[in-house]
């Protein structure tokens, strides 16, 4: 299995504020939707509650510490641990290959605390960075690049659609 971080970051690493993205991005929902389509994706309790439903095509998996939370049509659980346990644990019991799931994906779609909490454990980032400093009261933690290496970089110029030039980058961890 692969642990994946997923995020859209800005100058300062800032991710959003008051519990809502800093931008209105097109490309990057689009890169999201394609990158995590398919995959289960695991976030907190703020992040799903900011989005409003369960994403479509993949298994939600929602963190609270909130034991009496609960939504229809997600997974329900209290802590990052049990949250990869029980995706491991589904994964099995739908008799899927072994090979298969040691190269199954999963993704951290946040929010930031969840993201701290998970980036020492994670295998991959899929990281946006949006050339724009704004205001925020959440952050991404840094990239510590002793640790992680590109193995992909695209950039884009802003458009009509994308006010701020952004690439999409891929780490790996280094071994």
């Amino acid at each position: 299995m692969i642990l994946s971080i997923i995020a859209a970051i800005g100058q300062n690493n800032e991710l959003g504020k008051d519990n809502q993205l800093l931008w209105q991005m097109p490309a990057d929902m689009k890169h999201f939707r394609e990158t995590t389509s398919g995959h289960p994706v695991i976030m907190g309790r703020k992040t799903f509650e900011s989005i409003g439903r369960a994403l479509p095509n993949r298994e939600n998996i929602i963190i609270t510490r909130d034991p009496q939370y609960f939504r229809e049509g997600v997974i329900i659980v209290h802590s990052l641990e049990e949250a990869i346990e029980r995706y491991t644990k589904s994964r099995a019991s739908k008799d899927i290959a072994r090979h298969d799931s040691a190269e199954s994906e999963i993704f951290i779609i946040g929010g930031g605390h969840v993201y701290e909490e998970a980036l020492p454990y994670a295998d991959r980032l899929y990281i946006t960075h949006v050339d724009a400093k704004l205001p925020a009261d959440t952050f991404f933690p840094e990239i510590d690049l002793r640790k992680w290496e590109k193995s992909h970089e695209e950039k884009f110029p802003s458009d009509e659609k994308n006010p701020y030039p952004y690439t999409f980058v891929t780490y790996e961890k280094k071994l």
